[in-house]
């Protein structure tokens, strides 16, 4: 069979017609998208809260947050629940989606590091270009997406 190449399952959403991925491994559960309790006083890209099973879970709107235009909610936009490692502590927020595409393997030959030019965005959340289909993926690194501070401002109002 040749090598054993690490490979790494990705979940895969559209945001603006662009392709980003996320460790599956980090991914808890998808939602349709749900009535979304907005709260005063709170960065732009925070959307609100949502009640997940008795738990409030802050929305992050991912277009705000890398500077890309809002953009109407579809029948397929949808809320990605995941888990973030934030000063040592799992942080759970929903982020919203346009659509999810499908879960895909990538091996590390696949994938590029982070290009520094001819985007707009702060690449350090960006750990890296994959390849698939031959589209370019941005893979995040969901970790650093968010300053904690972002998430002090976040978790201080659940």
């Amino acid at each position: 069979m040749g090598e054993n190449i690490e490979t790494t399952q990705y979940l895969t959403f559209v945001l603006d017609d662009e392709v980003f991925a996320v460790d599956v491994g980090r991914v808890r559960e998808i939602l349709e998208i749900t009535s979304i309790t907005k709260v005063p006083q709170t960065p732009d890209f925070m959307r609100g809260v949502i009640n997940l099973r008795g738990s409030v879970v802050p929305v992050i709107d991912l277009h705000l947050k890398f500077g890309m235009a809002e953009v109407e909610q579809t029948v397929n936009t949808c809320i990605i629940v995941v888990e973030v490692m934030m000063d040592g502590e799992n942080v759970i927020l929903g982020t919203l989606a346009d659509s999810v595409q499908e879960v895909i393997e990538m091996d590390p030959a696949q994938i590029e590091a982070a290009p520094h030019i001819g985007t707009q965005l702060n690449t350090d959340f960006i750990s890296g270009m994959g390849k698939h289909d031959s589209r370019f993926v941005m893979i995040l690194d969901i970790d650093k997406v968010f300053t904690s501070g972002e998430l002090a401002a976040v978790q201080g109002q659940a």
